[in-house]
């Protein structure tokens, strides 16, 4: 291969959602390695949120385009490694990427994919085989998810994982780097921590910069230009306490903002939150 906002209508406020019980989930998940998670999606399984699957497993974003759009977005992951932090590229027309798992197919191994044609979404699909082709170019960006072992370990709890919904995304005013025909708004991911928390959630995921590394933004939602935070543009809303900050990191689903912006005449992206799972391990991309 030759490599080649949201409207705005009332005053900000963060949002306090009634309280839900906890879905904690099992703790032995069928789904205890990489491959298990990929078999599971390939049978239909497993679909839905990935976070929490296959614990200390590298979790990718996915976005799929045409070669000769190749070039320009692999140039803009490099210019925007916060939301866009490429751990993964195929050869052209490759479902395959060896590097992230032998037995891996880009076409059947996510919970839900999501197809475009000229920016506007088309489909939402759980195998995208009907609408492979030969032109294609698989591109995997690093995830948050991959960071949340580490942060459930220090015991900072995550409200999503706990009540397995996936996690709020919202497009920002801030603006990507522009490259070639790929520019937009960069995407974010929050959890609402306390304070304590949010400052050592800091130190823990600045050591994962190919994951997204340390949050972009705390508290203020508004100043990024997000004024209703239960009302996320992607994922599920999750409730934030009245002792608790929200925290931004920069998130992987950018290029679905991006796409919506460009219109490429067609893409395929994974949904938010479900994941492509690898077998690398989380503690390759830790940074001591």
């Amino acid at each position: 291969m030759a490599i080649s906002s949201r409207g705005i209508d009332a005053e900000p406020e963060y949002w306090h959602a009634p309280a839900t019980p906890f879905r904690t989930g099992s703790p032995e998940l069928p789904w205890p390695s990489g491959l298990a998670a990929r078999l599971a999606c390939r049978s239909g399984s497993l679909r839905g949120t990935t976070a929490g699957v296959a614990p200390g497993y590298v979790q990718g974003n996915l976005a799929v385009l045409p070669e000769e759009l190749a070039a320009d977005f692999l140039r803009f992951c490099q210019a925007n490694p916060k939301p866009c932090p490429l751990i993964g590229v195929s050869d052209v027309g490759n479902p395959r990427i060896p590097a992230l798992g032998l037995d891996l197919d880009i076409r059947s191994d996510l919970p839900s994919y999501r197809v475009w044609t000229d920016g506007e979404l088309v489909e939402e699909t759980a195998d995208v085989g009907k609408w492979w082709r030969e032109d294609l170019v698989c591109f995997v960006i690093g995830c948050s998810y991959s960071f949340e072992q580490a942060l459930v370990e220090e015991g900072i709890p995550l409200r999503h994982v706990e009540q397995s919904l996936r996690v709020p995304m919202y497009r920002t005013n801030i603006a990507c780097t522009p490259a070639g025909r790929f520019s937009g708004p960069m995407v974010v991911s929050m959890r609402p921590l306390k304070p304590q928390h949010a400052i050592r959630a800091i130190q823990i995921t600045s050591r994962f910069p190919a994951v997204h590394g340390a949050p972009v933004h705390i508290g203020l939602p508004e100043r990024i230009g997000i004024l209703h935070l239960g009302n996320p543009d992607y994922g599920d809303a999750i409730e934030v306490r009245p002792d608790e900050l929200p925290v931004f990191w920069a998130c992987g689903v950018t290029p679905q903002s991006v796409i919506a912006n460009v219109k490429p005449p067609f893409a395929i992206t994974h949904a938010p939150g479900a994941m492509l799972v690898t077998d690398l391990k989380n503690r390759q991309f830790a940074v001591l």
